[in-house]
């Protein structure tokens, strides 16, 4: 037994979640579980198939990229995590996929206008897209500089990273977290879902209108904040399960 069994075994069970939702191919992605107290988070073992994972294999590093666990290499992109670990105090979750159409928005560096209601629910702006990274930056610790840059993006931007969950890396591919492994991971299966409605939108038609304000509001605040309505509630205070 392990004090950290039991972010391995989250971070196990969101990776496996990536594959079923069809998030990933081969060994595309990753997700880690993070300890915020300890200040350590489980982590995919690097170019490890989906179907040869366990619990076991889960590699846990601390938030200064050390090995405190594992006996395999951890992702490449842990560098990455540890930076957002750092810089985003209440997220115990992050997952990193290359889904088709999310990444294909992060090809084209554009963010995802928020077109309907489908992405209200989620966000009530428009799903940013960090610039690409320059050239001095990637000569360095590539994947520990993708993480300043998903922090800087969301700070340029005045963005809460406890309100918007989910960014674009321009030219790269979509960053997604949460309160733990397995809403990071929602995140990431919603993110692709609106990343797709917004390719088929501007296809129907190419000057399609965002969504107006007014329903932005309504469609974004009955599931947020303190008048949040959707759901069932969660305990006398009246918090509501948003998913």
């Amino acid at each position: 037994m392990s004090k950290y069994d039991d972010i391995k075994e989250q971070a196990y069970k969101a990776n496996m979640q990536l594959p079923e939702l069809g998030l990933v191919l081969f060994t595309f992605g990753n997700v880690s579980a993070a300890n915020i107290n300890e200040r350590v988070f489980a982590i995919k073992p690097s170019g490890v198939a989906y179907k040869d994972l366990s619990p076991e294999k889960m590699v846990v590093v601390d938030y200064n990229g050390n090995i405190v666990e594992g006996n395999l290499k951890p992702s490449s992109d842990t560098y990455t995590h540890m930076v957002m670990y750092k810089h985003f105090e209440t997220v115990a979750g992050i997952s990193h996929t290359h889904s088709t159409y999310a990444t294909a928005w992060a090809q084209s560096l554009r963010d995802i206008p928020i077109y309907g209601t489908t992405h209200a629910d989620y966000l009530a702006v428009d799903i940013p897209c960090a610039a690409p990274m320059k050239d001095d930056r990637i000569r360095r610790n590539y994947e520990y500089e993708t993480g300043f840059q998903i922090v800087h993006e969301l700070k340029e931007r005045n963005l809460s990273y406890e309100e918007v969950e989910m960014i674009l890396v321009g030219n790269h591919a979509p960053f997604t977290w949460g309160k733990d492994a397995a809403k990071a991971v929602y995140n990431s299966a919603v993110l692709e879902e609106i990343a797709k409605m917004a390719y088929l939108t501007e296809n129907i038609k190419a000057d399609a209108l965002r969504l107006k304000d007014s329903l932005i509001k309504k469609h974004y605040e009955r599931k947020h904040g303190k008048d949040a309505y959707y759901g069932q509630p969660l305990s006398p205070e009246g918090e509501f399960n948003q998913e």
